[in-house]
Formats: structure tokens, C-alpha cells, sequence
């Protein structure tokens, strides 16, 4: 029962790694809020959890569903604890490219920073407003693209990259304020989660694909969602009360080393 008695609010949560931290935040003792835009995913596991958790509707880049929930959350339960800013994209579902830095499609580059910059931006500013008067921890996920490039995805890895720098920006703000709010970064790689999907294929191709990037993770497999969730529980809880701006990485030792940047 690390997270007994505390309310956090976790977006892109129907889901992968947001799916698995509400499952383990919950078993925790939190009462989870549940949020995405995938509602029929969301509801369904707001329901399998049961009592103490809840899905609700949120657009990350849309300031205006920010202050629904915000004002849902306000008068529900008066603050939340813990918020994990996890909802992000690649742009590779969600445009038709190109992604690289040459012949990057604007449409695309905006959209990708208005989920996975933007949003976190405005989780980062309305948690604040929830937070400041009894403190909390705020979790922004990034990535190891966040840390190097990729050259055939420069808006995801550019989005990522601005998380990681925010976080810093959130932590140093809270602690000049005196406002008792931690914020640090999670950059995870190689982590076997639906974004995955569309590049690695499907049947025997997946396969062969999986196993050429395994060759590259010094721990020799991907990792589970799971693994990602227990590094952010340990930033949710109080066992890190004096850890903030700080970047904890989930890869499997990729970052260690020179296959840090992907080929492709």
C-alpha cells in the first residue's frame, strides 16, 4: 500500500504503460483517475478495477477538456497527489508522413507536439494548481528518444526532448515557489506496448524485426509495460520525497551504449 490514500490522475491510460501504472498504482492503495481518449478501453478499465477508480474523458493538447477535468477534480475530491503525464504519439498512426527531418509533414510535427509537448505542459500547469497547496509528484514520461535523435522521426523524438527539458523547468519552478510538488522524467525504450505496432509488422516479419532490435538491448529482450510502472510508482510515492528534476531510465541498458540511436 506505497500510494494508501492518495488520488492520482494518469492520462493515456486505457492502455500500455498508462494502463499497467493505474493497474499498479491502484493495487497500491491510490484512487486512480483514469484518462484518455480511447474511451471504450478506458471505461472498461475503470470497471475491471472497480471501486476507487474512475475513467473521464481528456484530449491532452485541448486546454478546454483540461478545465473540465481539472474542475471535475476539484470538486470530487478537493486535489490530486500524484499526476503521470503519460499520453503520448509517434505521428506515425495518426499522419501519413514523412516523419524525417528533410521532408517532414508540418501537419504531422504539429500534431505529435501538440499531444506530447503541449500536453504535458498543461498537465505540468494544471496540476500545479491542484497540488500547491499540499504538495505532490508529478511524472512526465519522455523517452530514450528524448535523450538522442532518430532520424526518420524527428517531431516524436523533438516532443520527447522538450518533455525531458520541461520536467527540469517544473521542478526547479515548484521548489523556488516552496510548493512541496516533486516533477522528474521517465524515459523508457523498448518497451513492448501497442506504439509499437505499426513498425514492427506483423507474422514472421514482426519476429525477425523484434529480434534484430533485441540484438541492440544490452539486456537482450524488450521490456513489459509493468517494468516501466515500477520506476514511476517509486517517483509517486513517498519513498522519493527529496528526488525531483531528475530522469530515470527504463531501457534495458540501451542508453549505457553506442546503440543508443536506432539505425532507422
Amino acid at each position: 500500500m506505497r500510494l494508501k490514500n492518495k488520488i492520482a490522475l494518469i492520462t493515456g491510460s486505457a492502455r500500455g504503460i498508462g494502463q499497467a501504472t493505474a493497474e499498479l498504482f491502484h493495487k497500491e492503495g491510490a484512487t486512480v483517475i483514469i484518462s484518455d481518449i480511447r474511451d471504450e478501453e478506458g471505461k472498461a478499465l475503470a470497471e475491471k478495477l472497480g471501486e476507487n477508480a474512475e475513467y473521464m474523458h481528456l484530449d491532452v493538447g485541448d486546454e478546454k477538456k483540461w478545465l473540465i477535468l481539472t474542475e471535475h477534480i476539484w470538486l470530487k475530491y478537493g486535489r490530486i497527489d500524484i499526476l503521470v503525464n503519460n499520453a503520448g504519439i509517434t505521428g506515425f498512426l495518426e499522419s501519413t508522413g514523412p516523419w524525417d527531418a528533410e521532408n517532414a509533414n508540418l501537419k504531422s510535427w504539429e500534431e505529435v507536439h501538440r499531444v506530447n509537448s503541449t500536453g504535458v505542459m498543461l498537465g505540468c500547469k494544471y496540476a500545479i494548481r491542484l497540488m500547491k497547496k499540499d504538495g505532490g509528484s508529478i511524472i512526465n514520461v519522455s523517452s530514450r528518444s528524448g535523450v538522442v535523435g532518430i532520424p526518420g522521426a524527428v517531431a516524436y523524438a523533438s516532443s520527447k526532448a522538450a518533455v525531458r527539458n520541461h520536467t527540469k523547468s517544473v521542478a526547479l519552478y515548484c521548489a523556488e515557489k516552496g510548493y512541496k510538488i516533486r516533477c522528474n522524467s521517465v524515459h523508457p525504450a523498448a518497451i513492448m506496448t501497442p506504439m509499437w505496432d505499426s513498425m514492427l509488422g506483423e507474422g514472421e516479419q514482426r519476429q525477425i524485426v523484434i529480434e534484430e532490435i533485441e540484438l541492440g538491448i544490452p539486456l537482450g529482450h524488450f521490456g513489459e509495460p509493468l517494468d516501466v510502472a515500477y520506476g514511476i510508482l517509486y517517483l509517486a510515492s513517498d519513498e522519493s520525497k527529496y528526488v525531483t528534476g531528475i530522469e530515470l531510465t527504463i531501457d534495458g541498458g540501451i542508453l549505457a551504449g553506442s546503440e543508443a540511436k536506432p539505425k532507422k
